[in-house]
């Protein structure tokens, strides 16, 4: 029923539940893939602006910053429109999230200057790049919509993304085996 590609959500969700089955880690990465997603936004706003274009003057919590049009915005908005073209619905709240992640990342990037932002340090995770850093902030959201409010972006999908864990899994435990054998 969903899209093939790399717009293939069964075939991502499947591969990220087959990494995240432990409860632990998903109590982890519910907590942490979205203020990690705002750190590495906030560490974006402190590149240049593109082209020279104007700033975009604010004023919030009576503290005037701007927003700058630079490689902070890009991630986030190729982050919000992959995740809308995933799902509309859950993609959607997720677009507002990530937005919401570069408005507040902008102004903390502004508080805090280059220098102590830039003493964050980054999780190494290089198992799959495209999920750690893509797709994990809205799995974490997906997978909090359907614990809380039952969501799928269609029907089936949660069945269908079970089985494919539970394949992936078992294909992962027969490797191990094979190896030790």
């Amino acid at each position: 029923m969903g899209a093939h590609g790399v717009f293939d959500l069964e075939k991502h969700f499947a591969f990220y539940g087959a990494y995240h089955s432990n409860k632990v880690n998903i109590l982890i990465h519910t907590l942490f893939v979205w203020p990690i997603f705002f750190s590495a936004i906030l560490l974006l706003n402190f590149t240049p602006s593109f082209f020279n274009l104007p700033l975009i003057n604010l004023s919030l919590f009576g503290f005037d910053f701007f927003l700058i049009i630079n490689f902070g915005l890009l991630i986030t908005l190729i982050y919000s429109l992959f995740y809308v073209f995933l799902d509309v619905k859950a993609g959607s709240l997720a677009a507002l999230l990530c937005l919401l992640c570069w408005v507040f990342s902008s102004l903390l990037a502004q508080l805090l200057g280059f220098s102590l932002a830039w003493k964050k340090r980054a999780p190494a995770l290089l198992d799959n790049l495209l999920q750690a850093f893509l797709l994990a902030p809205f799995f974490v959201l997906l997978e909090a919509l359907q614990n809380c409010f039952s969501y799928e972006p269609y029907r089936g999908f949660h069945h269908t993304v079970k089985a494919k864990i539970e394949a992936d899994i078992n294909e992962w435990q027969n490797k191990k085996q094979n190896l030790l054998s």
